[in-house]
């Protein structure tokens, strides 16, 4: 399926790939049903993680269809083909499928979907807001006005320009600015109790928040945007997901690493890094920061200091509670943590001596 913004292209075929149809249908749920319909019981569906996906997947599931969705990345050379049409597009997804060959992308269940949309509408605010703050700050330096403070918020600004005599212009600008702003901070506070209030019972809310520099908010960002934990069984492979690992490029015997892919989350990466920004440099994290950054610069520091709280605090298999850790059944001693080969893997055999999921936010939170 080569799903548009108003119109989709529907390719049906067999195991074989023998094309049985070819269809255009303007979007819509019954039309869409209509469609399916025709391919049987349980049909196997593709269609790209592309530009308001969320109804076609829903309406697909609830005809009992199983949905694939592909990744926007592998499915780039679409783009450089000589001939490119929608029919074109939708056979090769489904050639893809059949094959085996298909890049998926995760399909987050509507809940996740829900609180992604909060999370990323929060996000949104704060970036008018601080566009706002960004042109009261240049207004100022137009009137040759130093602002000896970053924040020109709603409750600081009149310490911004206290005894100015702006021109009426200005003026007038810097107080429609603050207008905006204090709409825009009731906008953001409320929008905040909102994503604070809906995962208020989840397991993994509560547990990411035990990282040092991880409060609700940040905490609710990781669990919007990562979702299902379950779907990542190596550190290395939320790292990457993040797009926190820098490039690889090898051939023969040259190698060069670059920088950080970027090609994950954007607001993962930001509540990662954000975390590490706040941290003391008393703490673990905060010296492995500082020394980066004395050698390499304040942000290359803190980039470098973000994976370690992803990998270690987030997927690093975890060990139960002290307190849990007693002798089984038929044991005289304690369990003792394995310090030759299987130092790697002793969390997940910590974890299933306490009959805990390894898998889980609860048992990952206990480190």
């Amino acid at each position: 399926m080569d799903l548009h913004r108003r119109r989709s292209v529907l390719v049906r075929m067999t195991a074989a790939g023998d094309v049985l149809e070819r269809v255009r249908i303007v979007n819509d749920v019954d039309r869409l049903a209509a469609v399916i319909a025709r391919a049987g019981v349980s049909p196997e569906v593709v269609l790209e993680a592309t530009y308001g996906w969320y109804w076609a997947v829903d309406a697909l599931r609830e005809q009992g269809a199983a949905v694939h969705l592909a990744h926007p990345l592998g499915v780039k050379a679409f783009e450089y083909r000589r001939v490119k049409n929608d029919e074109r597009d939708a056979a090769d997804l489904a050639d893809l499928l059949r094959m085996g060959r298909l890049p998926e992308a995760w399909i987050a269940p509507p809940a996740t979907r829900e609180l992604r949309e909060l999370v990323r509408h929060r996000q949104k605010l704060v970036g008018l807001r601080s566009h706002c703050k960004a042109e009261v700050h240049a207004i100022l330096a137009k009137c040759g006005v130093q602002v000896s403070m970053s924040d020109c918020s709603v409750s600081m600004a009149p310490r911004c320009w206290t005894g100015l005599d702006l021109a009426a212009p200005y003026a007038a600008r810097i107080g429609s600015l603050r207008r905006i702003m204090d709409g825009l901070d009731f906008e953001i506070d409320h929008v905040a109790a909102m994503v604070r209030g809906r995962p208020a019972g989840d397991p993994g809310y509560v547990a990411v928040q035990q990282i040092p520099g991880i409060g609700p908010t940040l905490a609710a960002v990781l669990v919007a945007e990562i979702g299902d934990i379950t779907r990542f069984t190596r550190p290395e492979q939320l790292t990457c997901w993040a797009g926190l690992t820098p490039t690889h490029h090898e051939s023969d015997a040259h190698v060069h690493r670059g920088r950080i892919t970027k090609q994950g989350s954007r607001l993962v990466r930001w509540a990662v890094v954000e975390s590490v920004q706040i941290l003391p440099a008393t703490t673990m994290v905060g010296r492995f920061r500082d020394r980066v950054a004395a050698r390499r610069g304040r942000n290359i520091g803190v980039v470098a200091a973000g994976p370690p709280p992803t990998r270690v605090r987030l997927l690093r298999a975890a060990r139960p509670p002290r307190a849990r850790l007693g002798p089984s059944p038929g044991q005289d001693h304690p369990p003792t943590r394995d310090r030759g080969m299987n130092r790697g893997r002793r969390g997940p055999v910590a974890a299933d001596r306490a009959g805990q999921d390894p898998h889980s936010w609860v048992a990952w939170s206990l480190l």
